[in-house]
């Protein structure tokens, strides 16, 4: 009787496979030797019924050959992280598939394995994907944490992200955050300057104490010396934070010089002077070098603040996070509206990843928010987007094809009805479209190199979308 508690306990803790291959041979010889090493397997020898399976079971992870005979790899993919975006999904593949393999990772998948499949591999990166997904974690506050890897991805909330530039950052983070260097973080705006702050401070032993943020970007005119005081003294004993510190008033400038060189200052009315201990972190999306010498920042202040600078790079430096920040984001924002929205309509984690991200993590954040709160049924579908998103991927489509479209355009005469007029759009549509291209479709970009500005070069696009002959 203990023998059969024990057995069904062992049974009910096994990780569930389910394995995706035409191959028939193929698929019951992998489930056989899953099977005999703990594993429980399911099959399916299509594409289709696959991603049928998966709905109706719950499995642990997906092993999928890329090459399936009614769908490809990317398409099961896809829907399986639509129905669940937590599982795990590993891709078989040739040798000569690898690049598509690591294309198909940044759509989500955890790992591939190539042919022919050996044995103790298999077993590995089953252990190791298991081994990554158990160390996942939801802290009390909400927020997914696995590992030492972390990401930054809104105020107080971190994520781990896979990428190099990610992994790098956390690497300067762990190395700076528990020293009293002041430090400058660089940054484009949305990228999460004020949390890689909060995150270096929470790692210091100042943690206990406050962590005071100056937007230094938005500070009225009217902002005194005694205002500034306040902050420091709310500050004492903890971090004071100057976003966009480039934007401290000139006077202000020469305040905070003073205070940090005594680190002391007195109050108004004060007999006495009033000791600080302060760990000052400032960020900017400019080069604090570069103000400087255009006269616009102390110079002295600057170096004061450089004992230690930390780049954060942009979401299009580290795309390969952006499958993990959209899930995230969506599981989120879901709970928070009370809805049940549980993943992506095909085809849109693809179009994130081609999409430039000009306003970073902060610009995905809400993109995905606006999209979950005007979603009418369980998955984010095309339609909920911006229309930037879907543009962008329609132009980029069209550009992928524009070889063949090219060679056809060779071998067909022009029509008697193509007149100078619409020559002329076509001209500017190209060389629209190649300063696009040029700029990896960063509009902003475009319209400074083009000299008009971001409105006007989107409005001549779309209206020479539907004058000139040919372009669809």
């Amino acid at each position: 009787m203990i023998d059969k508690v024990v057995k069904r306990k062992l049974t009910f803790m096994k990780n569930r496979i389910l394995v995706i291959d035409d191959d028939v041979d193929m698929c019951i010889l992998l489930s056989r030797f899953l099977d005999r090493n703990g594993y429980e397997v399911d099959m399916s020898y299509s594409g289709e019924d696959g991603i049928e399976k998966f709905k109706q079971g719950k499995f642990d992870i997906v092993i999928c050959d890329y090459r399936l005979g009614d769908l490809e790899g990317k398409d099961v993919l896809t829907e399986i992280k639509a129905h669940n975006p937590t599982t795990i999904v590993l891709i078989i593949t040739g040798y000569s598939d690898i690049k598509i393999a690591l294309d198909i990772i940044k759509l989500g998948a955890y790992d591939y394995i190539t042919k022919p499949l050996i044995p103790t591999e298999v077993l590995n990166v089953l252990k190791s994907a298991l081994s990554k997904d158990a160390s996942l974690k939801v802290d009390n506050a909400g927020v997914l944490k696995k590992d030492n890897n972390t990401i930054i991805i809104e105020d107080g909330e971190f994520l781990i992200g896979k990428s190099k530039a990610s992994v790098e950052l956390f690497r300067q983070i762990e190395i700076v955050a528990n020293t009293d260097y002041s430090l400058i973080l660089y940054g484009e705006s949305g990228t999460g300057k004020k949390v890689t702050a909060k995150e270096i401070h929470n790692k210091s032993r100042r943690k206990k104490n406050t962590f005071i943020t100056i937007d230094c970007g938005n500070l009225s005119k009217k902002l005194s010396e005694q205002d500034l005081f306040k902050y420091i003294e709310m500050a004492n004993g903890g971090t004071l934070f100057l976003d966009e510190v480039s934007g401290l008033p000139a006077d202000l400038q020469l305040s905070l010089l003073k205070v940090i060189k005594d680190r002391k200052y007195k109050k108004p009315g004060a007999s006495v002077d009033t000791s600080i201990d302060i760990r000052f972190i400032v960020s900017s999306h400019e080069n604090l070098q570069e103000v400087y010498q255009q006269g616009k920042f102390l110079e002295e202040l600057y170096h004061i603040f450089n004992e230690f600078s930390v780049h954060i790079p942009s979401l299009r430096d580290r795309k390969e996070d952006i499958v993990l920040f959209s899930n995230f984001f969506l599981q989120k924002t879901s709970t928070e509206l009370g809805k049940k929205v549980t993943g992506f309509e095909k085809g849109i984690q693809e179009m994130f990843y081609n999409y430039i991200w000009p306003g970073n993590l902060r610009e995905l954040r809400n993109v995905v928010r606006r999209a979950v709160l005007l979603c009418v049924d369980n998955v984010v579908t095309i339609e909920t987007l911006p229309q930037e998103i879907v543009f962008m991927n329609e132009q980029l489509q069209s550009y992928e094809l524009s070889g063949e479209h090219k060679k056809m355009e060779a071998q067909v005469p022009l029509s008697k009805d193509f007149n100078l007029k619409e020559m002329t759009a076509k001209a500017e549509y190209d060389a629209i479209m190649k300063v696009l291209r040029d700029v990896n479709f960063n509009k902003t970009k475009a319209a400074e190199i083009l000299n008009v500005d971001r409105k006007t070069l989107y409005n001549k696009i779309r209206t020479y979308q539907n004058t000139i002959t040919g372009i669809e």
